[in-house]
């Protein structure tokens, strides 16, 4: 079993910065995908940014630019830097690890956290 948690989360003015991290800890496996999510109230929760273990990115649209996704392999971390916030990125941002063994998915999940931009 996997454990997730995020941290970085807060209130930040718009046009400001944030990093999140997320550190992942348990039965790690050896190749796997972490992303982040974010929902907003009232909103469908969505794909922000996605890292590879080979280190290949996405991006929401709406972020590109804006954001980035990093991670630390041999630390079992992922960040994610957010500059140029704006109101519309108001959201719980939640930390996913997908990966697949013997034909089977695993979906790990982080409690979230707050991001709120507002001046």
């Amino acid at each position: 079993q996997v454990q997730l948690v995020e941290s970085g989360g807060g209130l930040v003015q718009p046009g400001g910065s944030l990093r999140l991290s997320c550190a992942a800890s348990g039965n790690i496996f050896s190749a796997y995908t972490m992303d982040w999510y974010r929902q907003a109230p009232g909103k469908q929760r969505e794909l922000v940014a996605g890292i590879t273990s080979g280190g290949m990115t996405n991006y929401a649209d709406s972020v590109k630019g804006r954001f980035t996704i990093s991670r630390d392999n041999a630390k079992n971390t992922v960040a994610l830097q957010m500059n140029s916030l704006k109101p519309e990125d108001t959201a719980v941002y939640y930390c996913n690890l997908r990966a697949a063994a013997f034909a089977r998915t695993y979906d790990y999940w982080g409690q979230g956290t707050q991001v709120t931009v507002s001046s």
